[in-house]
């Protein structure tokens, strides 16, 4: 008979804090005494169900010796670039830093060109962001060292295995500082109080390894000759020469989009989502979650997942009324919201938590599914204008400025103004605004039914306690930069690798870093 590799286990919370509880539990699963466990055995995966009245971990277990839980340090893993290749990447998100990990263990020199500023003083003009009101448009929650994500999160939810090797992005992690915890948490995340250093030290990795960077440097252009892109146009006239590009911008980074129109490179319309920020008290999420106030204090803050279909009408003649889909987005348990507009006359909100989750408040974005037949978008661009135009319509609804405008969850059900709002956690000033009348009315239809369904799914969700912030509208990109599906090379632009999220393909910090693994791999078959 073969002996087992892995076993299912499930734990109450206070058995799972007692390591004899655990092994009992194990020897249990396995059909013997606990006197006769004797092979080793430790916990390689967890998530927590609160699905029924009675919380439980769920545990795999491999009946297998650990492996060490220390960093294995990038000497041995990254060698030093040979420079047979030089391949320039653009943007220093995760598909981009990962792209540039990848390219020195294949033995190419990565070329990394960010229009922001490194992540230590990158913090600086988020900071004065939030203080002066106005928006660096190089430098800011989205743009700058880390992408994204450093600021927001450093949520690592991505389990699938159909884009790469998870496991070796949540280990580079970790060899870079992260808490190991992540290689077995089912919703890994690192925190944005963490993550900084983190993405610091892999830059030291780079350069210590033959890598560079070109800091507070925007591409403006690609250099093409004879159809291949061989570099990229800096601002001021630069060129950055390379033997392939990866497009690794990002969602925001509206001007790479309007460089391909201008230069009729093919771009397509990406469906994409648009919303609110919910917040509710931390306390509330918990006793809804956990089932009522005597929940175990061992929980971490709550979390949830939420999704459903609503019909509602749209703003497009020839599709009066269609099927969208609503869903809960980012959510942060004793979370913070933040501004993440990219330029000025725009209002943008996003959420992020540090590693302790220890704020009062739960915030998630609520967003609904947004196509080109819903608005009557046309062109490539059509969806990104709309986008634009709402943002603009917050950003005025706020005064003129980043500050958030908000409504009470029961007052937007109802169609009416706020008189008073409640408490908040965003990283700004709060205004009292009509979202019913700021969102497009399709948006505000579909949101009143959804969250009506939520209530029903966790009773308690609508109360006067939570409020809607506006607008959450950088869910993902509505554009696409296509690519071929076997060399990963954009149809007109040999050479050219788009990447990430900006181009379409990804959704969050895994994803987005298998993708510019896949992207340098692709260029490194085809050498």
């Amino acid at each position: 008979m073969e002996e087992k590799k892995q076993i299912q286990i499930d734990l109450t919370p206070e058995e799972y804090q007692s390591e004899a509880a655990v092994r009992r539990a194990v020897a249990q699963a396995l059909g013997i005494a606990e006197n006769q466990l004797r092979q080793p055995w430790r916990i390689v995966r967890r998530s927590i169900d609160c699905r029924r009245r009675k919380v439980v971990y769920h545990c795999t277990v491999s009946l297998s010796p650990a492996p060490s839980r220390e960093a294995r340090g990038v000497g041995g893993t990254i060698p030093r670039g040979r420079g047979e290749a030089r391949v320039v990447i653009v943007g220093a998100g995760p598909a981009g830093l990962f792209a540039a990990l990848r390219a020195l263990q294949l033995g190419m020199k990565p070329i990394i060109i960010e229009r922001g500023k490194p992540v230590e003083k990158r913090k600086a003009d988020i900071v004065g962001m939030v203080r002066t009101k106005t928006v660096n448009p190089d430098s800011n929650w989205c743009f700058g060292e880390g992408g994204a994500g450093t600021y927001s999160d450093g949520k690592l939810y991505t389990r699938s295995t159909k884009r790469g090797d998870v496991g070796e992005v949540l280990q580079l992690f970790v060899d870079h500082g992260a808490d190991p915890d992540i290689m077995v948490d089912v919703h890994a995340h690192i925190g944005t109080d963490r993550l900084p250093a983190i993405i610091a030290h892999m830059r030291q990795t780079v350069v210590e390894h033959g890598g560079e960077y070109h800091f507070n440097t925007r591409v403006v252009d690609l250099k093409v000759k004879e159809g291949r892109v061989c570099g990229v146009v800096v601002d001021g006239g630069g060129v950055v020469e390379g033997d392939a590009v990866v497009l690794a911008t990002g969602h925001s980074a509206r001007d790479i989009y309007e460089l391909f129109a201008r230069r009729g490179w093919l771009l397509e319309a990406k469906p994409f989502a648009l919303g609110v920020r919910v917040e509710h008290p931390q306390e509330l999420i918990n006793e809804i979650q956990y089932h009522g106030k005597g929940y175990s204090r061992l929980l971490p803050p709550a979390t949830y997942s939420l999704v459903t279909q609503v019909l509602a009408a749209t703003q497009s003649p020839c599709h009066p009324a269609t099927q969208h889909g609503v869903f809960s987005f980012c959510m942060c348990p004793g979370g913070v919201i933040v501004p993440a507009a990219t330029a000025g006359g725009q209002q943008v909100v996003n959420g992020m938590s540090n590693a302790a989750r220890n704020s009062a408040f739960a915030n998630s974005g609520i967003a609904v599914t947004v196509s080109p037949e819903d608005v009557g978008a046309e062109g490539p661009l059509g969806l990104l204008e709309f986008q634009r135009r709402v943002e603009a319509r917050a950003f005025e609804a706020a005064g003129g400025c980043i500050d958030a405008p908000s409504q009470r969850l029961v007052d937007f059900l109802e169609r009416r103004p706020s008189s008073r709002l409640n408490k908040s956690n965003y990283m700004g000033h709060c205004v009292s605004a009509p979202l019913h009348e700021v969102l497009p009315p399709f948006v505000v239809d579909c949101l009143i039914k959804a969250f009506r369904d939520f209530d029903r799914k966790m009773h308690g969700f609508v109360t006067a306690d939570a409020s809607l912030l506006a607008v959450e509208s950088r869910t993902s990109s509505p554009v696409r930069i296509p690519r071929n599906k076997e060399t990963l090379q954009h149809p007109q632009l040999q050479g050219l690798y788009p990447c990430g999220e900006g181009a379409g393909y990804a959704g969050g910090i895994v994803s987005s870093a298998l993708d510019g693994i896949r992207c340098v791999e692709a260029f490194s078959l085809q050498r």
